[in-house]
């Protein structure tokens, strides 16, 4: 048996993969990769591949192999590897001040270690609110139809993705889903007002739910697994101003989105919109280390400070790995390499030329039935016809997927989160892309697509 052989024997005889249902490996062998340099990744069996998913799940943003992390992290564990955040320590303060810097109205950082996490504290700071200063009513948290926020119970209660939640209950009481704002699957992708009209869904929702009762909303800027869905112009300024009107905390889900996917620092910078809370966590280091973060503006922060003799009254929330110090420095060496390499400017160039070379495919494709996103977080919507829309069966998502595998190009796809929408494949190559990766990877769109 070859090392390679050994190595793939010994993951199929004690590994649990994630999102994976392992019956298929009786008949063929997981993918074990061993080496990444910039944009590319190698297998066990020397096999390299483009990744245009950042690491599958849109993590590894300024790519593989990066020596200014990598001795930055190394530098700091030696020097502090961690201490609770109850107490401080330099990395934490120098990186909170950075990213702060990045986010004007915002205030607060509070570190933990998943992006799960960094929604669990969201939820958390909206229904202590609730206790303290609304009497213990307003603690429900309304959430969007085909946004995804985690993995924990919690999270997935306020999931908008069937099959992510599904066999999972009984989930957290006090959480309401309210409609998408998919242009496309509403057919008002030609309409100016979608934004708007999407927008007044959810505030007939919340009206529904009695706004005195709720606490807070957490969206994405851009659904992200649950098919890239770009909301209409005004939809977010017409979130924030509905918030505003009822006392809800908008809170903004950036962990698929944050630290320069978009072409911007975060996704909702693209509108005018100002959060109450934001959430990352993914792209915040790179894949470097585990971080994440729940930032809140100074209003929300001051909710907590009161008279110490009250137990109650502040933020009684710790995460034991919120206190690693590799996170915040490796976060902080990467937005310096973002700044350094200008590669917000790259991200909006790049993504640019992608989409236009996707349309030049929907033109040749009838399956393709949308186009959408922002800067490298982009997706193909495939159907089974233009004039209805039917969604295709996710098999052929599934199909483009693995031909382009074959050409050596990872692409990803809305994986089991609906019965019927698990549609669209798509792409989050790093934030360092060439355009000689953008052309590989629409060769290989276009060798796959001919095969579906």
């Amino acid at each position: 048996m070859s090392q390679a052989q050994n190595i793939i024997a010994l993951d199929k005889k004690h590994v649990w993969h994630h999102l994976t249902q392992h019956k298929v490996f009786e008949k063929s062998d997981p993918v074990v990769f061993v080496e990444g340099k910039g944009c590319r990744v190698k297998d066990v069996n020397g096999r390299e591949y483009l990744d245009a998913v950042s690491g599958g799940v849109w993590t590894v943003n300024v790519g593989y192999g990066c020596e200014r992390i990598v001795k930055a992290v190394s530098d700091q564990m030696m020097k502090l590897n961690y201490f609770a955040n109850s107490y401080g320590n330099i990395p934490t303060i120098r990186f909170s001040e950075k990213l702060i810097s990045l986010m004007p109205g915002m205030n607060r950082v509070y570190l933990s270690n998943s992006g799960s996490e960094a929604n669990e504290k969201a939820f958390k700071i909206v229904r202590q609110i609730g206790e303290l200063k609304h009497g213990g009513k307003k603690t429900k948290v309304m959430y969007r139809y085909r946004d995804y926020h985690g993995t924990t119970i919690t999270c997935l209660s306020a999931c908008g993705q069937f099959e992510r939640k599904n066999q999972y209950g009984p989930f957290t009481p006090g959480f309401v889903e309210f409609p998408d704002c998919s242009a496309y699957r509403a057919g008002l992708e030609n309409d100016p007002d979608a934004g708007v009209k999407f927008a007044r869904k959810f505030e007939e929702a919340l009206q529904k739910e009695d706004p005195d009762t709720v606490g807070g909303v957490i969206i994405e800027p851009i659904t992200a697994g649950g098919g890239v869905i770009v909301p209409p112009d005004g939809y977010m300024e017409t979130m924030g101003e509905i918030c505003k009107k009822y006392g809800v905390l908008l809170i903004i889900d950036e962990v698929v989105c944050g630290v320069g996917r978009t072409g911007k620092w975060f996704g909702y910078q693209h509108w005018n919109v100002k959060p109450d809370i934001v959430t990352m966590a993914k792209g915040v280091a790179s894949g470097y280390a585990p971080i994440s973060c729940t930032v809140t503006t100074e209003e929300v922060f001051q909710d907590f400070i009161n008279d110490p003799a009250d137990r109650d009254a502040y933020f009684r929330d710790i995460s034991t790995f919120g206190g690693c110090t590799s996170g915040p420095v490796a976060g902080l060496e990467n937005i310096r390499i973002i700044e350094d390499e200008h590669l917000l400017d790259n991200v909006v160039s790049q993504g640019a030329y992608l989409l236009d070379g996707l349309e030049e495919l929907k033109e040749k494709y009838e399956i393709i039935g949308d186009v959408r996103g922002k800067g490298l977080f982009v997706g193909l919507e495939l159907v089974k016809n233009r004039d209805t829309r039917e969604p295709a069966d996710e098999s052929k998502a599934a199909a483009l997927c693995g031909a382009c595998m074959k050409e050596g190009v990872i692409i990803g796809r809305t994986s089991r989160s609906f019965r019927d929408l698990n549609n669209t494949v798509c792409m989050a190559p790093a934030l360092i892309s060439t355009r000689g990766d953008m052309d590989e990877i629409l060769r290989a769109l276009d060798k796959g697509l001919q095969t579906l």
